[in-house]
């Protein structure tokens, strides 16, 4: 422990041991764990197990102890609580994926109590906003053509789908284009887990995403290459289809046409705003839960805010306690 955590702030490369290694293939073969999330389970992983190596001591003979004094550091370090729950939630798997394993008889970290944290409500937009980035995006289209009219179409597509169906970013960004056979008002998302779920389309992006999809009808101006591929939304990037960075700096830039704080939008917002505004509206917390694409519905329920606040200004509008009397 003579290093202390601090020296891990920084964080070293160092070769998957071995135990985590055939953790992260479990997470991969049996559960379809995305590449991005396998990678986040890396990092945290062996940062632990190089603050183990600093005190001697191996993975599989770490006690109850050196977690505490591991997740201790992190705190005096000024590591963010949401962020230490992440990196316990991590060893939580890892031992519990050994003892399964028989590779060890007890988990060290199933007792150990996670830092206390309050529940942040989702950044999110009012329909008004919402409303304000759309029009932009129309707007931009105006007297645009070739390649700037696509992206112009494009990014309008992106967002009227992003407000239309809840779908995460990668998501959307990832769609290949057999993703529009069958019923035109719906679509077939495989999401975390490779779970499929059906999202539905509303008018507005349906009619954004056919007037992108026309383009690639003819090749004027060398467009239609550009669109005939595998990816609903291609690019000649190493992945073949548009990232989700790109789409969050366009984003922004959109937002700051629209008058909009950009630090306030991102395709996540847009997601949090798609949650908020159907339950604002009536809608059913376990239909939200579907649409999202939540395995769990306690996910879905740090959108509750949005029904307590519903059912307070229905007390407050009907009861007859809550009418001032004259």
């Amino acid at each position: 422990m003579a290093t202390g955590i601090e020296q891990l702030n920084v964080e070293k490369e160092t070769a998957v041991s071995e135990d985590i290694s055939q953790f992260l293939e479990m997470l991969a073969a049996e559960r379809g764990a995305a590449d991005n999330t396998i990678e986040a389970y890396r990092r945290d992983l062996t940062h632990f197990e190089t603050h183990l190596e600093a005190a001697g001591v191996g993975l599989r003979a770490a006690d109850a102890g050196d977690i505490g004094r591991y997740m201790r550091g992190l705190a005096e370090g000024g590591l963010a609580s949401s962020s230490r729950a992440r990196k316990l939630s991590a060893l939580r798997q890892l031992y519990k994926f050994l003892v399964a394993e028989g590779l060890i008889e007890e988990s060290p970290a199933s007792r150990h109590a996670g830092p206390k944290m309050g529940r942040a409500l989702p950044r999110t937009l009012s329909v008004g906003e919402v409303d304000r980035l759309l029009e932009r995006a129309r707007a931009r289209i105006d007297g645009l053509v070739g390649r700037e009219r696509v992206r112009a179409l494009r990014l309008l597509c992106l967002v009227e789908m992003l407000y239309a169906t809840g779908m995460r970013v990668s998501e959307l960004v990832g769609l290949p284009r057999s993703v529009l056979k069958g019923d035109a008002r719906v679509l077939t998302i495989v999401g975390k887990g490779r779970r499929e779920r059906l999202v539905p389309l509303n008018a507005g992006a349906r009619a954004a995403l056919d007037r992108y999809l026309s383009v690639g009808e003819s090749a004027e101006d060398g467009v239609a290459p550009m669109l005939k591929t595998k990816w609903l939304f291609p690019s000649r990037g190493e992945e073949g289809h548009f990232t989700r960075q790109r789409l969050a700096q366009e984003l922004k830039e959109l937002a700051a046409e629209a008058g909009l704080d950009p630090e306030r939008v991102s395709p996540h917002v847009l997601r949090h705003a798609f949650a908020s505004h159907l339950l604002d509206r009536g809608a059913d917390l376990r239909a939200v839960q579907q649409l999202l694409g939540h395995a769990d519905i306690s996910t879905t329920e740090i959108y509750t805010h949005v029904l307590d606040e519903r059912l307070k200004q229905l007390v407050f509008a009907h009861h007859p306690l809550a009418v001032p009397k004259a």
